[in-house]
């Protein structure tokens, strides 16, 4: 039996990632991951192939409907889903190969199996060929699944989960969507440009409930203009496959029930920490009412030397904050003091256009009674916006009303997903909305808008409203 210092459960971002810490911390690392590929469900169902079709659906969708007024004249426009799904293969395909090439160049020993505990330093490997791995120090990172709820048990075949939807054998002509969440929103988007009706159904008042009030508004109002038909305060009571489609019972805030009728059901309702086969008794751990494991403040479980990060955990089920927390671990092994601040990791959503923020909402100041500032800017008024005709959406800073600390910052706007690390480094540096404000940004750019709504926090004074 081989002795390790560190033996990693899961390749995903999370596990990978501390993998590769760890080895250039210099310790003796393995690697286990039940698939043949590398990289979890984002590289293979979920971060890296949503993004590339929503890429190729956003392509079709500007080809489609702006293209002309740019001045570039199409005829026979089609969209090629089979074209789309292969491209989006070949991505994944080069992305897990290059996480293989990087387990290979750091030394690390990969494992291809399930792994699960024999005691609270033995994992065993059972694939092809079986073995056991001595552990000084073990990782948990082994993610998480679908969810669902009663009624609406998802058959792959007409009702899907995130990860039949990208590799649909056809563009559905109508597509339910349970759960106005980033995956249902992002999902949706992709087939909602490629001409599919899109009609989504959410418990919650609002899309993107955890999000900034002022954004699911915004947002709302921009996907029915594409054609988002929504249900907002309904309970999905049970989903039925017909055989060539679906029929979907709900029930409203009235009590009154409604029957949707499609050709697919993709059933978004979130995910949950997957431990199954893990056998975390043998190793005197167990997981809590929510299936996560218990952790410290140092991601250590019950057994010190055995550490669990990404969604198995608690907090936001995001690839860069369990990176954050591999990379953690790996250092706090090493007797590095290393430290991850929470508040600061941002949520982005991939649709058209971009969301993002970091920090906290304006929702959450209120219940905390706590005095700020708001400054707005709407996209509209760039000069950069209206040269690409992406005029929709706005930029919120939100700062201490005594001090004038940011403390959060919300965005829906063309490239969100990058003009967030802006604020991502203010806030990381403690600055103010002044500070945001008196920094030049480059014309014309989306970035000037950060720079107007931090004039807006500031003392109400953006420049070009």
């Amino acid at each position: 039996m081989e002795t390790f210092d560190v033996v990693v459960i899961g390749s995903g971002p999370g596990g990978y990632v501390s993998a590769l810490r760890c080895a250039q911390l210099g310790l003796k690392t393995a690697l286990i991951e039940k698939y043949n590929t590398l990289g979890g469900t984002c590289l293979n169902v979920g971060c890296i192939p949503s993004k590339a079709l929503l890429d190729s659906s956003e392509h079709f969708h500007n080809a489609q409907h702006n293209f002309a007024a740019h001045g570039i004249e199409l005829k026979g426009l089609k969209a090629n889903l089979a074209q789309m799904i292969s491209r989006k293969n070949e991505v994944v395909s080069q992305t897990c190969a290059g996480v293989k090439f990087l387990m290979d160049k750091n030394k690390i020993a990969v494992f291809h199996g399930v792994g699960r505990f024999v005691d609270a330093h033995t994992v065993e490997v059972i694939g092809e060929q079986s073995t056991q791995l001595s552990a000084k120090n073990i990782i948990i990172a082994t993610g998480s699944k679908p969810n669902y709820f009663p009624g609406m048990e998802p058959d792959k075949k007409r009702i899907i989960t995130s990860t039949e939807a990208l590799n649909m054998p056809e563009i559905p002509k109508k597509m339910l969507v349970i759960g106005g969440g980033v995956i249902g929103l992002e999902l949706g988007s992709v087939y909602a440009r490629l001409g599919t009706a899109v009609e989504v159904i959410e418990f919650a008042p609002s899309i993107l409930p955890t999000m900034d009030a002022g954004i699911g508004k915004e947002f709302t109002k921009i996907l029915k203009k594409e054609g988002f038909k929504f249900h907002m305060e309904h309970k999905v009571l049970g989903v039925v496959n017909n055989g060539k489609s679906v029929t979907l019972t709900a029930e409203n805030k009235k009590g009154e029930q409604i029957t949707l009728d499609a050709d697919y059901c993709l059933v978004a309702v979130g995910r949950k920490a997957f431990t199954e086969g893990l056998q975390l008794e043998n190793a005197g751990l167990q997981t809590n009412q929510r299936g996560q494991i218990e952790v410290n403040d140092h991601l250590q479980t019950a057994q010190q030397h055995i550490f669990a990060i990404g969604d198995v955990v608690r907090g936001a089920m995001l690839a860069h904050k369990a990176e954050e927390e591999g990379v953690f671990v790996a250092e706090y092994i090493a007797g590095q003091q290393p430290h991850i601040n929470y508040n600061l990791i941002p949520g982005v959503v991939y649709t058209w256009p971009e969301i993002a923020a970091v920090g906290q909402t304006e929702e959450e100041l209120k219940a905390q009674g706590r005095a700020y500032k708001a400054g707005s800017f709407p996209i509209k008024a760039l000069g950069r916006a209206r040269a690409s005709m992406d005029t929709s959406g706005f930029i919120k800073i939100l700062a201490d009303a005594s001090t004038d600390e940011v403390l959060g910052v919300h965005m829906i706007a063309p490239r969100a997903a990058d003009l967030i690390m802006e604020a991502v480094t203010a806030m990381e540096y403690r600055a103010s909305a002044e500070d945001i404000a008196r920094i030049c940004h480059g014309h014309p750019t989306y970035s000037e808008a950060v720079k107007e709504a931090a004039l807006a926090a500031t003392a109400n004074r953006a420049l070009h409203v």
